[in-house]
């Protein structure tokens, strides 16, 4: 084989392998590199029953501006609180002919049944509750990236610590921005208005 042939050959091999690599970086690890939060939260294999017969999962969160709550029933104030709010918002939201789709998802599935959680979301327009088995509750909160923990308390019981804000995402299911506790109402009423 002369000379100028392995050169050829070896050329051409450079060439492939240098295809391989640019085509490795174009679909998959550049891709990676520039995903943002609001690319991957929510993002998940979770399923999870809801109080209004349906499966709450990734696809849930498409089609509509959505609100994502993690709470649960027994919770003695950052809950109710934030219940309290979602129904002011939806009231001015009814008055501009918008709806806001809410989800109500339990960090306390051990008491927390869909039974339960229908009542006790039952008093908030557009409002659905959503809990399921621990595993599940578990992907959904890694999926969010939610903070919540099981707390003692003296006795026999327990509370549960968990994140106190609402998380918005647009019609594509893109994760925008959080509503803290405690917000003023206007501006979290701006932030809701921003997804239409």
């Amino acid at each position: 084989m002369s000379m100028n042939r392995k050169l050829l050959i070896a050329a051409v091999w450079g060439l492939v392998v240098l295809a391989l690599l640019l085509l490795l970086w174009v679909r998959v690890l550049e891709p990676r590199l520039n995903q943002t939060v609001a690319d991957t939260l929510g993002r998940g294999d979770y399923a999870l029953p809801t109080t209004d017969g349906e499966t709450f999962t990734a696809a849930s969160l498409r089609g509509e501006p959505t609100a994502v709550f993690f709470g649960f029933t027994h919770c003695p104030e950052v809950c109710p609180t934030t219940l309290g709010d979602v129904a002011g918002w939806q009231e001015e939201l009814a008055e501009e002919d918008r709806e806001l789709k809410v989800y109500f998802v339990t960090v306390d599935p051990e008491r927390d049944t869909l039974d339960v959680l229908g009542d006790y979301v039952s008093w908030v327009p557009g409002v659905t509750g959503v809990s399921g088995s621990s595993e599940e509750i578990d992907k959904a909160i890694k999926a969010f990236r939610i903070y919540a923990r099981k707390v003692p308390v003296d006795g026999e019981g327990y509370t549960m610590d968990h994140s106190a804000y609402v998380l918005l995402f647009d019609q594509k299911g893109r994760f925008t921005q959080p509503v803290s506790y405690g917000s003023d109402p206007e501006d979290a009423l701006n932030k809701i208005r921003a997804l239409y």
